[in-house]
């Protein structure tokens, strides 16, 4: 078990970058078992979860070869149409490899899905699609196998935009003959990421950011070199960091439309932030402004930016209220946050945070990815040591991220 030891109280001042996506690799790299062939993608973050697509990619057959932030998938010969067990277990996303296989081999074996435990998130949604699309779902001791003579075609009305189903649906119907139409898709960038890197393969997607996507059905794919979007919830992590210790950022290879909900937060809390082209400059008060946040499906406020943002609120002026929309518990975290001091109370979906000025460094244990990385804040703005413990959560979701933060002047390391 690994955890990261903070010395607290110092301001984050300089530059530094945005790694590649997470929630956009995750899907693309499934995506590239479509591709009867060789798939180049560049800016993909080095972090557990990459890993773990790769090792499942090599379970299927496909040969895999990886330099730094490079990942070369050759997907020519698949030899195997179940998704192992043991590695979906460790990460939720692995069910997106259940809509390329499906795409293109008409069947596939999975089980239930693991990740973080942030509240319930069934996969009825994404079976509920399959069927739509002519495909029979046969549940057996905890695996799921789905057939099909022929991917259908059809009109498919998601009851809540969610991202796993609609991603699962547009890989299931890419090589299908004729045109599927997903209503109440999810309008996430990650979204927009995949049809964008489906359609340089040889599909016909489009309406990707919108709620009605349009998928047209192509016979074949082609060999493909894509560059992988920047990840807008590190880039929010980054600048919540600089925030939370009365810091100055300048944070480069972002996309500011991504994130301009939390740049609108921020600026209500009083920080003076600054946009040119792909770079941000935030500037922190002495001490932020409290307010309130209610998570939503994009373009809404995200809920993975929900964790993040209390660790500032905790130290902010005044109190703040935050209402947690999207998953019932998300709120593990606050818990931790208690130990250093924050005065919170929680109400059901509500939370209630009292800003006090100061936190102090103690030992904390993380929850999940999200509540991990909030806990990383709060020991930047905490007087003392802070030991965050169980960091394999972080390490999932974040690419040097301790090298990142002693670059900008704090002092984290690991052990």
């Amino acid at each position: 078990m690994s955890s990261y030891i903070i010395e607290g109280g110092k301001k984050l001042q300089g530059e530094t970058y945005v790694s590649g996506s997470k929630n956009a690799s995750l899907p693309i790299m499934a995506a590239s078992v479509l591709n009867k062939g060789i798939t180049k993608l560049y800016n993909v973050p080095d972090i557990h979860d990459t890993q773990m697509m790769i090792e499942i990619l090599k379970k299927l057959g496909c040969k895999v070869k990886k330099n730094q932030n490079k990942i070369i998938i050759d997907s020519s010969i698949i030899t195997e149409f179940k998704i192992p067990e043991s590695l979906m277990r460790q990460m939720r996303s692995s069910v997106i490899f259940a809509g390329a296989i499906l795409g293109r081999y008409r069947k596939v074996t999975f089980s239930y899905p693991g990740g973080c435990d942030i509240g319930s998130r069934p996969i009825d949604l994404h079976l509920k699609g399959f069927e739509k699309l002519g495909v029979t779902i046969n549940k057996n001791f905890g695996k799921i196998i789905c057939e099909t003579e022929e991917i259908k075609p059809t009109e498919i009305n998601l009851d809540f935009p969610s991202v796993g189903a609609t991603e699962n649906i547009m890989l299931s119907s890419v090589l299908a003959k004729g045109t599927t139409t997903i209503i109440n898709a999810a309008m996430e960038p990650e979204i927009i990421d995949l049809q964008n890197f489906l359609n340089r393969m040889g599909a016909k997607i489009k309406g990707a950011g919108s709620n009605i996507i349009k998928i047209e059905g192509v016979e074949k794919l082609k060999d493909v070199s894509y560059n992988v979007m920047p990840d807008r919830i590190e880039a929010g992590t980054l600048l919540c960091a600089a925030a939370i210790t009365g810091g100055e950022i300048l944070l480069k290879k972002v996309n500011i439309n991504h994130i301009a909900p939390l740049l609108e937060k921020l600026t209500e809390s009083e920080c003076k932030i600054g946009i040119k082209e792909n770079e941000i400059h935030l500037k922190a008060p002495k001490r932020l402004k409290a307010m309130d946040i209610r998570t939503m499906p994009y373009p809404g406020f995200p809920t993975d930016m929900q964790a993040i943002i209390a660790s500032c609120l905790c130290v902010a002026s005044g109190t703040s209220v935050i209402v947690e929309n999207i998953f019932e518990n998300r709120y593990k975290y606050l818990g931790e946050l208690q130990k250093m001091g924050a005065k919170v109370n929680i109400e059901g979906k509500t939370a209630i945070i009292k800003g006090t000025k100061k936190m102090y460094g103690t030992k904390v244990n993380s929850t999940d990815l999200r509540g991990g990385a909030s806990l990383v804040l709060a020991g930047l703005a905490a007087k003392g040591t802070t030991n965050v413990n169980n960091i394999e959560y972080i390490l999932r979701g974040y690419e040097k991220l301790e090298e990142k933060l002693n670059s900008l002047g704090a002092e984290i390391y690991m052990i």
